[in-house]
């Protein structure tokens, strides 16, 4: 990077911080620190949920996710917005009236404290090891610009990120979170501004959606059903798993998830919290449909510039001091001549499509220059998976970041790249204070037999918050080979996880007949489960996209709940709210 674009990378992060720490004073209490004095407007609400959302993750592994996929991945939001109106009516009432630091403290009320600590500690490993994740993301960027060594690096940004949220609190979270967004929406304009700009003189916007289009990447709707009429079940995206796999996700992680339940608590009244949460679902699709469609034009300038054959360059020095040196050079020749025969079909493509001539015959040598290339970074992955390497050969997290570097101006540059920390900082802030509350509210507030102050609770939940960020930067070090984009192995653990708690609240609000013991029984027979089926999904015994673990999960606890309740006598005191 040039000395402009530090320039503007620091003092964009230090002013943030600044920020942060001038907003972030608080009642020296659990009250202050967790829930900022409950004092925060919708609109702030609004800002602090689709900060803690939008992670690093977000903005570097989405783009790259949609020039390998298609947007097809913008599917999995589609039942956000009917799930912000179940959270409106059935959720948020009940968080507000008890007056709950947390969201498990209620299902102590409404069921018993064995139920209320299992549901937490799911909250806790799950959001933990995202968290973790989550680190990693901006670890990728510092490794990726100076070749520094990646585990270094998870240390030096956790180590930043845990200064950052010790010291401020949920307020300090809520603030930054304001001015993030803000640049993060006006850096990734820029970004989708310039890729098009950047484009031969010739090509305009419509031009790049029908040459990314033609090639699958515009996949915004798919079924899921197959030619032969049968549903395919192992489909990732769809416009069924979005919409039911999805919705169930989404109540479970708005609804159930301390790190986004602790960000509508912070409201002024039930009012503002449902406000925020019901804007959230207008705004998050059409957000999410923009960061995707950046990386489709981006997959659209790489039809006119030579891409890279891997666009992790860490792993490609590898491979060029390993055993298959000579291998690789050979298909990377064979990579830039396609390239160049490419770049003239699609040049061709587009004047036809202009003129109104039919391009039917160009079209068809550039489709398959393109499936060419395809299966030749195929073989390069592979070359890189083989042990003399020992590699990781999934690139998508690079893509966006490799744009960045090597064709923005100077100063965006450094714009984009505080862009992917500031989003990693306002996500993990907000994770690192939820788990947090959750460990000092339902752990050792609940189990411990000393009366503690005020102050005490306030220093010992900033010690709790420093524990979780050793424990997510623990986690970070083992991020490197999860063969997954990021956005996706974040949605990948969720599942495992949400559904079960879910259920646990579904059997809460609307199943009043059934107590604590049927329900804690369920979800751990329920979650057991879960686990079992991704065995199967991992191991290729089971064809099912992970989605689908949402209401799988939820579905099964109250099923198995039912049935035990039949079975078991009913604990009319613990089965009431």
């Amino acid at each position: 990077m040039s000395y402009i674009d530090w320039i503007v990378l620091v003092v964009t992060l230090v002013g943030i911080i600044v920020y942060g720490v001038y907003k972030s004073c608080t009642s020296r209490n659990l009250d202050g620190y967790f829930l900022g004095d409950r004092q925060m407007p919708w609109w702030l609400v609004l800002l602090s949920i689709m900060g803690t959302q939008a992670s690093a993750v977000t903005f570097l592994s989405a783009p790259g996710q949609a020039y390998t996929d298609g947007m097809r991945f913008v599917q999995y939001y589609f039942g956000l917005p009917l799930a912000m109106i179940i959270i409106c009516i059935a959720f948020v009432p009940i968080f507000h009236r008890l007056k709950v630091y947390t969201a498990y403290e209620y299902l102590e009320q409404r069921f018993d404290v064995k139920t209320r600590t299992l549901t937490s500690f799911l909250f806790l490993l799950s959001r933990g090891l995202s968290t973790g994740i989550s680190v990693f993301a901006p670890s990728i960027i510092l490794s990726s610009l100076f070749g520094w060594n990646i585990y270094w690096t998870n240390i030096f940004m956790g180590g930043l990120l845990i200064i950052y949220t010790v010291t401020g609190g949920a307020k300090a979270v809520a603030y930054t979170q304001q001015l993030q967004l803000i640049v993060v929406f006006i850096g990734m304009f820029l970004a989708g501004y310039l890729v098009v700009k950047m484009l031969p003189a010739n090509v305009g916007f419509i031009d790049a959606l029908k040459v990314s289009g033609k090639l699958g990447k515009l996949n915004v709707i798919t079924t899921g059903i197959k030619k032969d009429g049968s549903f395919n079940w192992s489909d990732q995206y769809n416009l069924f798993s979005g919409l039911i796999g999805g919705l169930f996700l989404a109540l479970s992680y708005f609804g159930t998830d301390q790190s986004q339940v602790g960000r509508y608590l912070t409201a002024k009244s039930t009012t503002e919290s449902k406000i925020g949460l019901l804007m959230n679902g207008l705004v998050k699709v059409p957000m999410q449909f923009a960061i995707l469609l950046i990386g489709a034009l981006v997959f659209t300038f790489y039809q006119f510039k030579s891409a890279p054959l891997f666009f992790n360059q860490v792993q490609v020095a590898k491979v060029q001091s390993s055993v298959y040196a000579d291998s690789a050079k050979i298909i990377q020749l064979q990579y830039d001549s396609l390239n160049k025969q490419k770049e003239k079909y699609v040049a061709q493509f587009v004047d036809a499509y202009q003129s109104g001539r039919p391009a039917t015959g160009v079209e068809k040598d550039w489709k398959n220059i393109q499936a060419q290339t395809d299966t030749l970074r195929v073989h390069y992955k592979n070359i890189i998976k083989q042990k003399e390497v020992g590699g990781d050969a999934n690139d998508t997290n690079y893509i966006f970041l490799h744009f960045v570097v090597d064709y923005l101006p100077v100063g965006l540059v450094g714009l984009l790249i505080a862009i992917i920390f500031l989003a990693s900082w306002g996500s993990i802030a907000a994770a690192l204070n939820s788990l947090a509350s959750c460990t000092m509210v339902d752990f050792h507030r609940r189990f411990s037999k000393r009366e503690l102050s005020e102050e005490t609770e306030y220093r010992l939940s900033k010690w709790y918050t420093f524990g979780w960020g050793v424990f997510c930067i623990v986690i970070a070090m083992f991020a490197y080979n999860l063969g997954n984009s990021l956005i996706e192995a974040v949605n990948v653990l969720g599942s495992l996880f949400y559904g079960v708690i879910l259920g646990i609240f579904l059997v809460a609000f609307f199943l009043k007949n059934i107590g604590g013991k049927a329900v804690f029984i369920a979800a751990i027979i329920t979650e057991l489960f879960i686990l079992f089926i991704f065995y199967l999904i991992k191991t290729e015994v089971l064809a099912l996209g992970f989605l689908w673990l949402n209401p799988i999960g939820a579905v099964g606890v109250i099923l198995i709940s039912m049935l035990l309740q039949s079975l078991l006598p009913y604990d009319a005191k613990k089965g009431n709210t």
